[in-house]
């Protein structure tokens, strides 16, 4: 600190830098900026207080607190990281509060019958993130194992979709629907049925995910163009990809047994959910929706053939990987409702 007379007094600082006294000896009680006393104990500031100060009075200007313009003075973090961190609980605020809005508008845009539900539905998920958060879960409690790791993670980027940051009411509703889902126990339960089952009695759990992945890719094409499901290669790959691992062909008696082993998949609950997906912001064409192409095809193609004998559940998401014209790895899904 320099010699008294290089200094100034409180009130000359507050002329200096706009900042008013009170708020000038409220940031030297925090330590925020630094004083000394003079003969007759009034506070005294060198010049290097006006920087500093003015520092701190435009980061309080954005919005930082304290504990954060402190890290930035002690050199702790920069100014830089410092706005970049305030920025990021910003955008979680912002995101926070477009979903309530849109949570209202839903309830208030609903007819008078079905408002009381709407509004049951919508309070019991907090934000998007928690209804994606409780979505992820549901999917590694029920997906048969053992799942790789690259593809339970691919699976649940297509399964799961990310909430945007300004939804519409109807996509609030999307997630709070599919949020429901996964909180439907006896859904879960049949899932879970399957998925111990399958580990049972598939002999190659990542040579079934591939090839469905691979039959869901080839079907996708067809879901994106709105064809109807029906008999062709892609249900072919499908087919066969089950026949390899659970020992038998591809024949009108195994194809029966297939369909109803298949019958989860196809459950009311799971087609809704990759409706869900798709208005909730996700991919139309995802290879849930692919899946349940391939199992309806299926069903046309068995026809009147009986579906005696067994061989073994599908599992509830028979989750596979296939590499498309493009490149990459995708996730195939069998939970096809």
């Amino acid at each position: 600190m320099p010699l008294l007379d290089e200094t100034f007094g409180i009130g000359e600082l507050a002329r200096l830098t706009g900042v008013p006294v009170r708020t000038i000896r409220f940031y030297c009680d925090e330590g925020i900026v630094d004083s000394v006393r003079s003969t007759g104990g009034h506070r005294r500031f060198d010049p290097a207080a006006v920087e500093r100060l003015g520092l701190v009075r435009r980061l309080r200007g954005l919005g930082l607190g304290l504990p954060s313009i402190r890290h930035v003075l002690d050199g702790e973090r920069s100014v830089a990281e410092a706005v970049a961190v305030e920025r990021a609980a910003l955008d979680v605020r912002i995101a926070d509060l477009s979903w309530r809005r849109a949570s209202l508008r839903a309830v208030e845009e609903a007819g008078p019958a079905d408002r009381a539900g709407r509004l049951e539905l919508l309070a019991a998920v907090e934000n998007g993130g928690a209804a994606r958060d409780a979505l992820i879960d549901f999917w590694r409690r029920t997906l048969p194992a053992p799942v790789p790791g690259a593809v339970l993670t691919a699976f649940v980027a297509m399964a799961v979709p990310e909430p945007p940051a300004d939804p519409t009411p109807p996509q609030v509703v999307a997630f709070a629907e599919l949020f429901a889902l996964a909180g439907d126990r006896a859904l879960t339960r049949i899932l879970l049925s399957m998925a111990r089952a399958d580990a049972e009695l598939v002999a190659d759990r990542t040579a079934l995910m591939n090839g469905i992945g691979e039959a869901c890719a080839l079907a996708r094409p067809l879901v994106r163009a709105g064809e109807p499901p029906r008999a062709g290669p892609e249900l072919d790959r499908f087919v066969a990809a089950h026949a390899a691992v659970r020992g038998g062909g591809d024949t009108p008696r195994f194809r029966g047994r297939l369909l109803a082993h298949v019958a989860a998949d196809r459950d009311p609950r799971m087609r809704r959910y990759w409706r869900l997906v798709a208005e909730a912001g996700g991919d139309a064409s995802a290879l849930g929706l692919a899946h349940l192409w391939l199992t309806d095809a299926l069903e046309r193609s068995v026809g009147g053939v009986g579906a005696g004998g067994a061989c073994g559940p599908t599992g509830p998401a028979g989750v596979g990987t296939a590499r498309s014209a493009a490149g990459p790895p995708i996730a195939g899904a069998a939970p096809s409702g």
